[in-house]
Order: C-alpha cells, then structure tokens, then sequence
C-alpha cells in the first residue's frame, strides 16, 4: 500500500505556500518588464537566438481569441476553481505526489496571467526565442507549459490505469467519500 502524506496537511498548505510564491514571482517579472522593457527596443540575451521583449498579449496562448477579454476572464475563473478542486481532493498518498506538484505550477499560472487581463486587459509577455520564432511568453506560461508536458509525462509512463481510476473517482464531484 502506498504510504500517506502526513494527515497534519503540512504538505497542502506548503503547496499553497509556493503557489503564492510563484503568483508573486510571475508578477514580480513582468513589473520588471513594464519598467525596463516597456517602450525600449529588445535585450538580446543569447543574440539570434533568445531574447527579453515587450509585448501585451490581448488573447490567449499563441495569440488566438485576441480581444475576447471577458471570455478569458470567465474560462480562467472556471478553469482555476477546478484545478483549486483538484488539489484539494487528490489522494493523499506518495503516488499522487506528481499531480500535487502539477497542480502547485498550473494554479499559479493561470493565476498570474489572471491578474494581468483583470487589472490592464491583457497579458504581459516578455521572454522570446527568436531562433524558432516562439510567440513571445511570461513566467506564468512557463509554469502552465511544463505542468502541461509533466501530466502527459505521467499519464503516458509513471500511472497505471488503477491510478487513474482511483484519481478519477477521488476527483469526481459526485462522488464525496473520503
């Protein structure tokens, strides 16, 4: 059987600990880059390849729904009170570490780019790799995009179907045991 995390919930308000963390690390960034960035030409970092530049991001990943501020609003509120349901409710057991820690890198950064539409109605980017041409991206989409490839890591080679089925139930909202 695996082992339990301690049932003091250390653990859980660690997570929310470094969630704040990383919520103010994301807008420490981009207050940086609104005062150094901001109206001035880009800092090449790595020249021709990578680079710090100024751009406020009106839509969402990759530019898409540009102007759809009220809708992306809406979908990251929806978005972050389930994944706030899902911290809660994962197992509490050493096998389903992995997805506390995920989850700990995904609130933060919807969060943080949360903040940015509600406050300026848009979002600030500033981190560009030019030698591939990446869309110009932040601290909070760094957290969101390695959670993203870490889940599929997990869900392709570290769980089992079993660990999927107990996630799953533990996660389902009309199933409240335990």
């Amino acid at each position: 059987m695996d082992q339990s995390f301690p049932k003091n919930g250390f653990l859980f308000w660690i997570g929310i600990f470094v969630m704040a963390l990383l919520v103010a690390l994301d807008q420490f960034t981009k207050h940086l880059a609104v005062l150094y960035l901001k109206n001035a030409p880009a800092v090449p970092i790595l020249p021709g390849i990578f680079e710090l530049t100024y751009l406020e991001n009106r839509g969402a990943a990759f530019g898409i729904l540009q102007g759809q501020n009220g809708f992306l609003l809406l979908t990251t509120v929806v978005t972050t009170v389930v994944l706030v349901y899902f911290y809660i409710r994962i197992p509490k057991q050493k096998r389903y570490f992995s997805m506390h820690v995920l989850l700990i890198l995904l609130i933060p950064g919807a969060i943080g780019n949360f903040i940015d539409r509600w406050t300026h109605n848009y979002v600030i980017d500033f981190f560009y790799v030019r030698l591939i041409d990446f869309p110009v991206f932040n601290v909070a989409d760094i957290y969101v995009s390695v959670a993203t490839v870490l889940l599929i890591f997990f869900f392709c080679f570290y769980y089992k179907e079993e660990d999927i089925d107990l996630l799953l139930n533990r996660l389902a909202f009309w199933n409240r045991k335990s």
